[in-house]
């Protein structure tokens, strides 16, 4: 009977306890993909219709157009669910007040169900897009994506990773490279 192996040992470890996500072929970003840009009308707005649904479980975006000088810091609320179908609500961060621009969320939605817009001045608009953090699918408890994969190349730069080992909405991943459509997957550490 021979010596064990130290380093089968440490492969055949590796092997069992690494994963590989597939993401989807996620579409570019887009400042109008979830709805298009809503004028103001001196009120808050809820919007429920005429929302289309991120193509895979993203973080969602809001921006302004039209008289920049006149858009307040107000922050617009996003209401849907994540992809186990739970519910989960973010509220964007606010915008600069005085100039248009866009600000970016950090939660992976699968749907959005309803968007709350507040006032944000005459003559301004607020579209809501997709962004380019992607949703994970599973909870990790620390960063351990180890790499990322865009239509079969593997990224020179290890992508940017937040994780949250209780909400599902928390796990994203951002490539370095813009999304395209064309299909993601990631490599992982299963703790």
């Amino acid at each position: 009977m021979g010596k064990p192996q130290l380093g089968n040992t440490i492969e055949n470890a590796f092997r069992m306890n690494t994963g590989g996500i597939s993401l989807g072929s996620p579409a570019a970003s887009s400042a109008t993909a979830i709805h298009a840009a809503v004028a103001d009308n001196g009120a808050q707005q809820t919007i429920s219709t005429g929302i289309t649904n991120p193509d895979v479980p993203r973080n969602v975006t809001a921006t302004t157009t039209g008289t920049g000088a006149n858009v307040t810091a107000v922050q617009v609320v996003v209401n849907g669910t994540d992809a186990e179908g739970k519910a989960i609500s973010e509220t964007l961060p606010a915008f600069t007040a005085g100039a248009n621009g866009t600000v970016v969320g950090s939660k992976a939605f699968a749907t959005i169900t309803s968007i709350v817009i507040p006032a944000n001045g005459t003559g301004v608009s607020t579209a809501i897009g997709t962004g380019s953090k992607l949703g994970l699918g599973t909870r990790l408890k620390r960063d351990t994506i180890n790499q990322a994969y865009l239509n079969g190349v593997r990224e020179a730069t290890r992508p940017t990773v937040a994780v949250d080992a209780v909400n599902l909405s928390g796990n994203t991943v951002q490539l370095n490279s813009a999304l395209n459509g064309s299909p993601v997957v990631v490599d992982y550490f299963a703790t």
